[in-house]
């Protein structure tokens, strides 16, 4: 059985295609490249895939994405109800987020910007003792990866709160489920973690209408999807008080255009799509468990539901 491999970046195709073909020998492993005849395969591994994929390569029946957003690959043409989309579920991920969403709670509530700023103006100086309760955290999508960051962040001792569509129990959490109990969990956070999937539901939500309800001063982490911000109500938060700053890792451009307003704000942080990487070693394995799960005729963790789009 041939497998099909598509990626835009050309050292992270290499590196695991040679990992995937070394662990399925019996399979071959094939580099898709465009204009070239169907080579009949029925399994590809993508990554940010080329448009033609689908079209040129009908027989596809179940897609690996390898990173945990799956909204782009809805967009592709040929895409059809038959073709199962298997995401990567976690493979190192939810642990680098929890790093990053706290290491940007800890620079907020710690005051680590502002002895940051007196080090380099030579002032010696103590903030105030920190009080984790005029910290509350809420974990927006508590997934594999939010409830990483729910959970990580509660081990701290911050009060933390997770909503979800579904709003699915989560230990040592305050769960929130469904729309009409979002106001209610966004009047309780100051720190506003977003780790949900991009959806036409979720596009956008963070916005005036959110925003401007959380509790005041208020400081956002996204680690979903620049889709999900409003940037210009971000820029009006900033700017009136209601929020305090942000720390902003993935964007609606990317590249982030030069002379965008998000790179000299002096309130916020912007980081290069890299609060997670899902580590090669474990994608593989996973990977390579789920193709000889399909091969045997087995169902697989990890589908994506087509009608939800996570």
């Amino acid at each position: 059985m041939d497998v099909i491999f598509a990626s835009h970046d050309e050292e992270r195709h290499t590196q695991c295609a040679s990992a995937l073909q070394a662990a399925l020998p019996a399979l071959r492993v094939r580099r898709w490249e465009k204009g070239k005849p169907p080579t009949g395969a029925k399994v590809a591994v993508v990554w940010r895939p080329p448009a033609e994929l689908l079209i040129q390569e009908p027989d596809i029946e179940l897609v690996f994405n390898l990173g945990a957003g799956v909204d782009a690959l809805f967009s592709l043409p040929g895409l059809h109800e038959g073709i199962q989309i298997v995401r990567i579920e976690d493979a190192g991920m939810a642990v680098q987020m929890a790093e990053y969403a706290i290491h940007f709670l800890l620079r907020a509530s710690r005051g680590f910007d502002i002895y940051a700023q007196q080090q380099r103006d030579a002032i010696w100086g103590a903030q105030a003792d920190i009080d984790r309760a005029a910290w509350p955290v809420g974990v927006l999508g508590i997934g594999i990866m939010g409830a990483r960051v729910a959970q990580a962040i509660a081990a701290l001792d911050y009060p933390v709160a997770g909503w979800s569509r579904r709003g699915q129990p989560l230990s040592g959490v305050e769960v929130y489920g469904g729309l009409a109990c979002l106001p209610a969990f966004l009047a309780r956070t100051r720190v506003l973690i977003n780790a949900l999937p991009l959806t036409p539901q979720t596009e956008g939500i963070l916005c005036h209408e959110t925003l401007s309800q959380l509790i005041p001063e208020a400081y956002l982490i996204n680690i979903g999807r620049g889709g999900h911000l409003v940037e210009d109500d971000l820029l009006a938060g900033l700017a009136s008080g209601q929020m305090r700053g942000a720390a902003l890792d993935v964007f609606s451009q990317e590249p982030l255009p030069a002379g965008h307003p998000f790179w000299s704000h002096p309130q916020i942080s912007v980081t290069p799509h890299i609060a997670a990487a899902s580590l090669l070693d474990k994608t593989v394995n996973q990977i390579v468990h789920k193709i000889q799960a399909y091969v045997r005729g087995e169902p697989l963790a990890g589908v994506v539901d087509q009608r939800l789009l996570y």
